[in-house]
């Protein structure tokens, strides 16, 4: 943080503000206390760590009267401290989440409480708190999440959510400038990694005082949970390993995902693939995605029904979704992850060239992306099929979107928009309100000008003549929306259908069977 110092104001005014600042900092005391749950002693505490940082000496003789944490407080409290000179306009929100880091109770404080409310009133009630705590916070920042576009999106084989994300911040050049700036200490190694627990945060790393966390064991590892800052679902959580070590498939995979629903059984968890293109955006450190049941994969019926002759206890099944995904349930665990060992081993080595699924060029292409529940009583595990190669005409990826897509989605389909919720970057967000104005502008485009490269609409200019072509430029505002929102949504169809490796063609559909009759099991 920069050095203090002094700005030149007039007494009275100067008085006035301070005045102001201390009513503040008892808000937001009070407020923790009814929030929070911050105790009366920690409530002193955080009360002279506030002073200390401003420099005042004694606190506001008016009792604390929150109202709304980001407008009425933290705003005009961190608008005061730049004033002041105490940070700078470009540190703001790291000086926020230190004020927050005041007034949120410890870490060990949340797992004393976490650990009371779940033996006291079970594991729901317990994650809730958590997921109030990482709330009211401001850990997640909700008036951000408010501000994402969302939407449903219906069709016969599976309905979609879409999300344009405008709560994660886009970092302007001049951000990029200070991060490059900034040395490289190497702590913590990422962002999943336990030593983020209160860091302070700099241009390259988000701050991390108000994060709170609750330990447990996975496979006899310690792990622990925390909550998403971004909320892409209902309660969206994140699981990570205590050891900063790579993504990684394997048959513990499937104990540590059932292990957690024996834990939390209200909660999915499942992985990200660990190969890149069909994995996540983090793969060095291993971590799993989970949270309430609300993704559409979820919605969807098995289209085929299997049988394995050797676990009668089993149920084996095709779900009816975009792509290639196994279905395991059984009231027994152990039948669940057996079942889903042999595939993972017989997947990681099989080949079908009719298909394009090649398990290993220049380097292994087969993985899964696993996902774990309970549903009526019975463990359950979807397990989808992922190949991450590539060739001369698919450069970013056979099971990929193609380039044609990638002005609606060019990252990586992980686990969570495998399952049905879309991510969209937040540029789209300007970049339809300029289509729309296109569309209804009432004049021919100059489609020359747009399909140069500097151009801020070049990506879409397929999209944009065929939009053009179909439905002209005479359109209300209401009728271009709907246009461009029907374009995003087939699209991301079609995104979902380039990641599945058994097609839902007729060859397809033959190749599927034939993977499931070479794991043993039969059609029932």
């Amino acid at each position: 943080m920069p050095g203090k110092k002094t700005i030149e104001t007039e007494p009275s005014v100067k008085a006035a503000d301070d005045e102001k600042a201390l009513r503040l900092i008892a808000d937001l005391v009070e407020y923790a206390k009814q929030k929070l749950y911050l105790n009366k002693y920690d409530a002193v505490y955080a009360t002279n760590q506030l002073l200390a940082e401003f420099g005042f000496g004694a606190p506001s003789a008016e009792t604390g009267n929150p109202g709304e944490l980001q407008s009425d407080i933290l705003d005009p409290l961190v608008a005061y401290a730049v004033e002041r000179g105490l940070t700078s306009p470009e540190d703001a929100l790291l000086y926020e989440t230190r004020l927050m880091g005041y007034v949120t109770p410890s870490p060990g404080q949340v797992i004393t409480t976490f650990d009371d409310i779940a033996a006291s009133k079970g594991a729901e009630a317990a994650t809730k708190y958590l997921c109030d705590v990482s709330v009211n916070s401001n850990y997640i920042r909700m008036t951000d999440i408010k501000k994402n576009l969302k939407w449903n999106a219906k069709y016969p084989e599976g309905d979609l959510t879409i999300t344009v994300n405008l709560a994660k911040p886009e970092k302007s050049n001049a951000d990029v400038a200070r991060a490059k700036a900034m040395p490289q200490t190497g702590y913590p190694k990422c962002l999943l990694c336990l030593e983020n627990l209160g860091y302070h945060g700099n241009a390259r790393h988000p701050a991390r005082e108000t994060i709170r966390i609750v330990p447990m064991y996975l496979n006899d590892e310690p792990w622990f949970m925390q909550f998403s800052p971004y909320v892409y679902f209902d309660e969206h959580c994140i699981a990570v390993s205590e050891t900063h070590h790579p993504m990684a498939i394997t048959d513990s995979t499937f104990v540590r995902l059932m292990d957690f629903t024996d834990l939390f059984p209200h909660f999915f968890l499942g992985s990200n693939a660990d190969l890149p293109i069909v994995g996540g955006s983090i793969l060095a450190h291993e971590h799993y995605q989970g949270g309430r049941k609300a993704l559409p994969m979820f919605s969807r019926p098995v289209r085929e029904h299997y049988v394995i002759p050797e676990s009668p206890d089993l149920s084996v099944g095709i779900l009816d979704w975009y792509n290639s995904v196994i279905r395991l349930s059984s009231p027994s665990r152990a039948s669940v992850q057996r079942a889903a060992s042999r595939i993972l081993e017989i997947w990681r080595s099989y080949s079908d060239e009719s298909v394009g699924v090649l398990a290993h060029t220049d380097a292994p292409h087969n993985t899964i992306t696993p996902i774990a529940c309970k549903e009526s009583g019975q463990y359950v595990l979807y397990l989808i099929l992922r190949n991450n190669r590539t060739d001369e005409k698919h450069p970013y990826g056979i099971f990929h979107p193609t380039e044609d897509m990638h002005n609606i989605k060019k990252e990586g389909i992980g686990l969570i928009e495998a399952m049905g919720t879309f991510i969209l970057p937040g540029r789209l967000q300007e970049e339809c309100r300029r289509i729309r104005e296109i569309l209804t502008s009432g004049q021919a485009p100059d489609f020359k000008s747009i399909s140069a490269p500097d151009h801020p609409l070049s990506k879409h200019f397929d999209m944009i003549v065929q939009l053009v072509s179909e439905y002209g430029t005479s359109n209300t505002n209401a009728d271009a929306n709907k246009a461009i929102v029907e374009r995003i949504n087939s699209t991301c169809v079609k995104i979902l259908k380039c990641t599945a490796v058994f097609k839902s063609d007729a060859s397809g559909k033959e190749a599927f069977g034939r993977f499931m009759n070479r794991i043993g099991a039969e059609k029932a």
